[in-house]
C-alpha cells in the first residue's frame, strides 16, 4: 500500500478505504465479505464529473456547452480512466477473484477505469476535495493538452467540404453571427449553413477558430467523428 500511496501521491489516514477501492466484486464474493469498490466507484463517478467541469467550465470560456459536454466526455471515458490507471499501475494492487484473475482481469479496461474511480472517492472520503482535485488533475491536465491538440490539428472544414461535394447541389457557407469581448480578448461566434439550414454553431477567439469548431458540430450532426 505504501508502494501505491506513493504513486498516488497522497497518503491515507483510513488504510481501510484505498483497500476497499482496490477490492472487485469477485474477490468480495469469493471471500463472502460482500465489501466491494463498487459504492467507491458510483461516488468516484460524480466526483470525477465535477471536479472536470469544473476546470474545464473556468478554462474555456469560449466553448458552448455541446462542445463543453464533448470534451468532458472525452476525458473521463472508459479509454480515458484506463490510461490514467495504466500510468499507476493500479492493476497489480486489485485484489481480484481466482476466475477474474485467470481471465486477465488486471488488464481489463472497465476494471481498471472503475478501480481509478473507486480509488478517487476514497481519496476525497479521506481527505476531502482539494486532494481528490490535485489527484484527478495530474491525468486530465495532460489528456486536455492531447485532446485540444488534435482538435485544432484536425482540419475540420476540409473534412465537411469533402462529404458535401459529394453532392453537387448542396453548398456550404460560413456566416459570422456574433463579435464580443475586448480587441485583445476577442470571442467569435460562427454559424455553417447548408444551403439555408443551420447546420453548427463554433465559438473561438478567432474567426477561423470558430469555424472549424462549428464544422467539427456539423459533422457531429452528420454522425462523423
Amino acid at each position: 500500500m505504501h508502494e501505491l500511496e506513493n504513486a498516488l501521491g497522497y497518503k491515507f489516514n483510513n488504510k481501510r478505504l484505498l483497500k476497499n477501492a482496490l477490492t472487485h466484486s469477485s474477490f468480495a464474493n469469493e471471500c463472502k465479505s460482500g465489501i466491494s469498490n463498487e459504492r467507491l466507484e458510483f461516488l468516484g463517478d460524480s466526483v470525477l464529473s465535477i471536479i472536470v467541469s469544473d476546470y474545464i467550465f473556468k478554462n474555456f470560456p469560449d466553448l458552448p456547452e455541446g462542445e463543453l459536454t464533448r470534451l468532458r466526455s472525452a476525458l473521463v471515458c472508459e479509454k480515458a480512466l484506463f490510461s490514467y490507471s495504466k500510468k499507476l499501475e493500479l492493476g497489480k494492487y486489485l485484489l481480484l477473484g481466482k476466475g477474474e484473475e485467470k481471465n486477465g482481469g488486471r488488464e481489463t479496461s472497465s476494471i481498471l477505469a472503475d478501480a481509478f474511480e473507486a480509488v478517487l472517492a476514497a481519496i476525497y472520503l479521506d481527505g476531502g476535495i482539494e486532494p481528490a482535485r490535485t489527484h484527478v488533475m495530474r491525468f486530465v491536465s495532460a489528456e486536455l493538452k492531447n485532446n485540444r491538440k488534435k482538435d485544432l490539428q484536425k482540419d475540420y472544414k476540409t473534412e465537411l467540404q469533402e462529404i458535401i461535394q459529394k453532392n453537387p447541389e448542396e453548398s456550404v457557407t460560413y456566416i459570422l453571427s456574433d463579435e464580443s469581448g475586448p480587441d485583445h480578448d476577442k470571442r467569435f461566434t460562427v454559424d455553417v449553413y447548408l444551403n439555408s439550414n443551420i447546420i453548427g454553431t463554433g465559438v473561438g477567439k478567432t474567426k477561423k477558430q470558430a469555424e472549424q469548431f462549428a464544422a467539427m458540430q456539423a459533422l457531429k450532426l452528420m454522425g462523423k467523428e
